[in-house]
């Protein structure tokens, strides 16, 4: 039988140590992913392990007046993102859009944002492509090889889910290509630039593979 004295000590022990937090344990993670898809020394406007044309790299351009500070625009014809800011500048970086007709132009919310998020493929991309998909039907953990990277920003229209994603990739060579399922991808460490300056809420607008351009060169 337990003393009392046994119980409070053994209580005292128990509630000592360490117990592991699994949000802490994710955030290590996420950082270690981090600085693994991060070149060292990484400055947005020069470091280019990836091969892209520079045009694709980050820069500050001069915004089209009129455009709300916060919101993000998508030229589908220069493959550029535009994150319009509040001194009439933007950030633009080179993307990637949908191949084909799987581009949908349209005006969205962001709804929500994730870290290194897991990923499913839709139906419509399994039954399109099962020799490619099938095998992720169950879906497929965060990681640096999953197909939405670092980070996602979620496009809804009022409160459906589109299934459309502003993601980062690991097939940064495709940056400046059409070679998505419809969602438009970043380079893993650019997006992760962008992330924490992106508010949920905002519009993210997806121009017509026209000729538009947003922000001066």
């Amino acid at each position: 039988m337990l003393s009392r004295r046994h119980f409070v000590i053994s209580a005292a022990a128990l509630f000592s140590q360490p117990i592991a937090s699994p949000v802490f344990a994710a955030a290590d993670q996420w950082s270690a992913w981090d600085a693994q898809v991060t070149p060292a020394n990484f400055d947005p406007a020069t470091s280019n392990p990836w091969g892209l044309h520079p045009r694709f790299l980050p820069r500050r351009v001069e915004a089209h007046s009129g455009l709300t500070p916060g919101d993000i625009h998508v030229d589908a014809v220069a493959r550029y993102l535009y994150h319009v800011q509040d001194d009439g500048t933007a950030i633009r970086y080179g993307v990637a859009i949908g191949r084909g007709g799987l581009y949908e132009p349209g005006t969205y919310t962001i709804q929500r944002k994730a870290k290194w998020p897991s990923w499913t493929p839709t139906a419509a991309m399994v039954e399109r492509e099962p020799h490619i998909y099938e095998k992720f039907a169950d879906g497929q953990p965060g990681g640096p090889s999953n197909p939405l990277g670092s980070r996602a920003l979620y496009l809804y229209v009022g409160n459906r889910d589109t299934y459309l994603r502003i993601h980062g990739t690991p097939l940064s060579r495709s940056i400046g290509s059409r070679a998505s399922s419809g969602c438009v991808r970043m380079v893993m460490a650019h997006i992760i630039g962008l992330y924490d300056q992106v508010a949920t809420g905002s519009t993210a607008t997806l121009h017509p593979g026209e000729n538009f351009v947003t922000a001066a060169s």
